[in-house]
């Protein structure tokens, strides 16, 4: 079985609401590269930044909980 990448995972979860709100719930990066490693997806923290800075802020919102203080952000670097 291929591991499958962050680009495929962020298709999957236009899908896939569980995973979306699952997602949405991570509190950093690594919280959320935990999560998806749940859902049978593997990449690094770098793969994860580089497909986040190919969105549009909407498209990231839609995927990810952008964060309210004090909460930490997801956002590309």
């Amino acid at each position: 079985m291929t591991n499958k990448n962050a680009a495929q995972l962020f298709k999957a979860v236009q899908q896939d609401q569980v995973l979306k709100e699952r997602l949405k719930a991570a509190t950093d990066s690594e919280a959320f590269i935990r999560i998806a490693t749940l859902a049978g997806y593997d990449f690094t923290i770098e793969e994860l930044q580089t497909e986040l800075s190919k969105m549009s802020s909407e498209e990231l919102a839609a995927i990810v909980n952008p964060g309210v203080a004090p909460r930490l952000h997801i956002i590309p670097r």
